[in-house]
């Protein structure tokens, strides 16, 4: 009683001001409520996006998970199909697709009167010389099998390498898909770009044990819980800093030997944005023919990094 005879003893212009406070609030909740819907909303719908490419990146026909060889070329000449008396061995194609030759440290492709083959996607009936992904237009292409087996030369070091993909190799067909961490929206993070000395270039590793100097602009810094963690940036030669980092997650749920992430260059004032979220395996957790470079010791972050994909789970055959 006393509560109703305190409201009915209020001015009327003070309860005016009073409703109008308590309906103001309600109407900022609402609008913040609906803020934080939309944010959520166009957050999900990135992700998803984002995970969908990812997925038919994997996927397309000449995706990673196609891949099935990496034969490493000795100089002379290599008789490459699928029959065993082949010196590079194809796992899926012509018992006899042509003759490889590396000489001078060049390669150069014959094939085999009975093989239909192409390159660069016309017809190939000729000895012709190959360019290797190390050249500025990219590497020449070795069709068969009506479009589905693709050969390409690589380089890594002072090494060369036949890589071999088809449209039919079981770990494409049988891709047992990806899975994530939870993630977040907190794990958009504000970072800052520390810019090297022109012309700085860091040592990485790949997963065959080789090691590129690769231009290294700088670094980014982002905080977590309070701490500042550092990751240094490798210049593709692109409109993006590639990062290879490794966390406490590594081997404990995320692939062992880490991950990959991009992000856009930084904007005048050296900002840049870190989406663990998108942080992603790199092709070697799918096959055992990629060459993957690891993430040099300075990005091993003592961090347990709960976004991005999680370790592939390949099929259990």
């Amino acid at each position: 009683m006393r509560s109703w005879k305190w409201k009915r003893a209020l001015p009327p212009v003070l309860c005016a001001l009073l409703l109008a406070a308590c309906g103001g609030d309600e109407a900022a909740d609402a609008a913040r409520a609906q803020r934080e819907a939309a944010l959520a909303t166009a957050f999900a719908n990135e992700q998803a996006a984002w995970r969908s490419e990812r997925r038919e990146g994997l996927l397309k026909p000449d995706g990673w998970t196609s891949l099935i060889g990496l034969h490493w070329i000795e100089p002379g000449a290599h008789y490459v199909g699928s029959d065993a008396d082949n010196g590079i061995r194809l796992a899926i194609g012509p018992e006899h697709l042509g003759m490889l030759r590396l000489a001078d440290g060049a390669a150069s492709f014959e094939p085999d009167s009975d093989a239909v083959v192409t390159l660069d996607g016309a017809p190939l009936t000729a000895t012709a010389t190959l360019r290797t992904d190390s050249d500025p237009e990219g590497p020449s292409v070795i069709g068969y099998d009506d479009g589905k087996g693709l050969a390409t030369v690589i380089k890594r070091g002072d090494r060369h390498a036949l890589r071999v993909k088809h449209a039919d190799a079981p770990t494409r067909l049988q891709f047992a898909g990806l899975q994530y961490w939870p993630g977040g929206r907190d794990w958009k993070v504000d970072a800052k770009f520390v810019p090297h000395e022109a012309g700085r270039t860091i040592p990485i590793v790949n997963i065959v044990g080789m090691t590129d100097e690769v231009p290294n602009p700088g670094a980014v810094e982002f905080q977590r819980d309070g701490k500042t963690y550092r990751l240094e940036a490798l210049d593709e030669g692109g409109d993006e800093l590639f990062l290879i980092y490794a966390d406490r997650t590594s081997g404990h749920g995320s692939y062992g030997a880490g991950r990959y992430l991009y992000t856009a260059m930084p904007d005048a004032k050296g900002n840049v944005v870190l989406d663990f979220n998108q942080g992603y395996n790199p092709p070697c957790a799918f096959t055992a023919f990629a060459t993957c470079p690891l993430p040099p010791p300075e990005n091993r972050l003592d961090l347990a990094i709960a976004a991005g994909e999680k370790a592939y789970a390949k099929p259990a055959h």
